[in-house]
């Protein structure tokens, strides 16, 4: 470099915003001065910490700036930059800048990377977001650590490059070696498997049917029984009688565990539908998601899978009512002074509870110690408005001592699994113009247009809403589920069966609170 010259180098990278990464311009003026090193365009503790890293690294590996003025620039600069994985491309930009290394290589590509005081690549989170995110913005490759590679290789199109240090980048960059384009991983859908089956579970055939129509239909549940009747081993069940995921359906599941460093590079996809199981201590923030910067919760980590509740009414009532949202809409929005973030969160919801705080409220074997007050005071924990976003309310008795001999007589997990997938494949043909996927998603006009009843249909709908004094969500969630209980057996028009076994699915309603 002439010492006369002022010389600039852009990086493309990308900051992350939820679950998603947006383009960063990692731009480096290398200039005659009072030697100096600035970061300008909102970096926040991370990237600006950066600099110590950078040069640190720098000197390590033996790279020797000259004694100029470095400023460097990250745009769009009103974007709040945060993490580690700007390091890498910062260390390019300025040797870019400093004539150490062809900048024309950089064209079209994006950097991440956090880099060790010895010059040494360690991975970062969020290495699928980048990946996608450098797709859409015309990056072509990706230069990324080692453990970030696998992950980042799952999207098509985008020829991804892992480097152990910081030589190894600068060295490719200058033609000196050359790095292999990483192969992308394998998924192997064919070959997810579960330990659990639906026929280690004894008994319990309503229960069983309920958890058949939720999964056909993506629709949510709730349990109702006293301890140990079977509850949460149900539920850990309902994953396995699910279909697999499709490959955009892993994408946009493992973005969201890949912002908060859940995958690895033994581990970089999410393959199998998530269940998620918080402690009834969690926070909203935790459920949810939040915090600053906001990150995904529970709900997000669900997506596409299963988010279990187990006892219900124990959770805080302010974090049962951020449920609502994600419910209802299939996401969730984080508002924050400085801007908000939209989390996905469309997955399937199952709650359990017991029908009392003793748990033995109309058991056969032994008597309930609640007076009707603490009944009702237990069960009024979980709000009308959410109860009534809960398609199915099914009561799950104990089970008798005779019963726990008859082992192995049900249903396996792959027969109904079957089922469940032909009902999907009905509501996949019904929406394919739509963006709807399942039942459950159906809103007022979809309703009126695939969920007509017939005038004896309606007759035993209207008495049920009068007796039951459910409200018109309810009922729109009784259609609903009317939709998919015709579709399990394979049939367009909805019979008054159909509604009639919709109506005994809420529990609930029929109970006195």
């Amino acid at each position: 470099m002439h010492s006369s010259t002022i010389m600039q180098s852009v990086v493309q990278s990308g900051a992350i915003v939820g679950v998603k990464a947006r383009p960063v311009q990692v731009e480096v003026d290398v200039s005659k001065g009072m030697p100096a090193f600035n970061i300008v365009g909102l970096p926040e503790g991370a990237v600006k910490e950066s600099r110590v890293r950078v040069l640190a690294a720098l000197g390590a590996c033996g790279y020797k700036l000259p004694p100029r003025r470095v400023t460097v620039n990250l745009a769009p600069a009103d974007l709040p930059k945060r993490g580690s994985a700007f390091d890498l491309p910062i260390a390019l930009a300025l040797m870019g800048g400093a004539g150490m290394i062809d900048t024309l290589r950089l064209y079209r590509l994006m950097v991440l990377g956090e880099l060790g005081l010895d010059g040494s690549l360690r991975p970062v989170p969020g290495a699928l977001p980048y990946a996608i995110a450098a797709g859409k913005s015309g990056c072509v490759k990706l230069l990324a650590p080692a453990e970030n590679a696998v992950e980042a290789a799952a999207i098509k199109k985008l020829d991804v490059f892992a480097a152990a240090s910081l030589v190894e980048a600068a060295m490719w960059l200058s033609g000196e070696m050359e790095l292999k384009s990483t192969g992308p991983p394998v998924l192997g859908l064919n070959q997810i498997r579960s330990d659990l089956d639906f026929s280690e579970v004894i008994g319990q055939q309503d229960a069983k049917r309920a958890l058949e129509i939720a999964a056909a239909g993506g629709h949510n549940l709730l349990l109702v029984g006293p301890p140990g009747s079977g509850k949460t081993m149900l539920a850990k069940r309902l994953p396995t009688i699910l279909p697999p995921m499709s490959v955009d359906e892993m994408l946009e599941v493992s973005a969201a565990h890949s912002v908060l460093g859940l995958t690895s590079g033994d581990h970089p996809l999410v393959l199998t539908r998530p269940f998620r199981a918080p402690h009834h201590t969690v926070s909203d923030a935790g459920l949810v998601g939040g915090s600053n910067p906001p990150r995904p919760g529970e709900v997000s980590l669900a997506h596409n899978g299963v988010l279990f509740l187990d006892e219900m009414p124990e959770f805080k009532r302010n974090v049962l009512e951020v449920l609502r949202e994600p419910l209802e809409e299939g996401k969730i929005t984080i508002s924050r002074a400085k801007g908000h973030v939209t989390f996905p969160a469309r997955f399937m919801l199952i709650a359990a509870m017991n029908p009392c705080p003793c748990g033995y409220r109309g058991d056969a074997l032994r008597s309930c110690t609640c007076n009707p007050f603490r009944v009702e005071q237990y069960r009024s924990r979980i709000s009308g408005p959410l109860l009534d976003r809960i398609d199915l309310h099914v009561e799950v008795p104990a089970v008798r001592v005779s019963e726990l001999h008859n082992r192995g007589d049900g249903e396996g997990s792959e027969i109904i699994r079957q089922r469940v997938a032909r009902a999907r494949e009905v509501q996949k043909k019904r929406f394919k113009k739509m963006t709807l996927r399942l039942n459950a998603d159906m809103g007022s006009r979809e309703l009126n247009e695939f969920a007509q009843l017939a005038p004896d249909s309606r007759i035993l709908l209207e008495r049920a809403m009068e007796r039951l004094g459910l409200s018109a969500r309810a009922y729109t969630r009784i259609l609903k589920v009317s939709r998919t209980i015709a579709d399990l057996e394979g049939v367009d028009s909805i019979s008054s069966a159909h509604v009639a076994e919709a109506i005994g699915y809420r529990s609930l309603d029929r109970s006195v609170l």
